[in-house]
């Protein structure tokens, strides 16, 4: 007999658990919903943090290529002067301008 009421004790108790667990099932569906909006909370910062390190670092890398490319135009237009361009064709390649006896003037008809 003990077995018996020991057995069906326990199936009550289970019976009422379920009962239970039916009857504030909403509450406890709700309270899920919660925790996990709360960690996808939690992950959506983190994944924006990260996006804007990379943006901040990207803008730092344009900027950077940015003054490096007016640098390079600064020395484009310098190399391309007149005076630049004379004076290493007389350094480099012992270049030097011709006088008016070596000139000869070609014209087209």
């Amino acid at each position: 007999m003990s077995n018996q009421r020991a057995a069906q004790r326990k199936s009550v108790l289970t019976l009422d658990i379920w009962q239970d667990i039916l009857q504030h099932f909403v509450s406890y569906a709700l309270l899920l919903l919660v925790v996990m909006s709360a960690f996808l909370v939690i992950y959506y910062t983190h994944v924006n943090r990260q996006t804007t390190s990379e943006l901040e670092q990207l803008f730092t890398q344009r900027d950077e290529l940015d003054i490096e490319w007016r640098n390079l135009l600064l020395e484009q237009n310098s190399l391309a002067e007149h005076s630049t361009i004379e004076s290493k064709a007389m350094k480099l390649l012992n270049m030097k301008r011709p006088d008016t006896k070596s000139e000869i003037i070609i014209t087209l008809k």
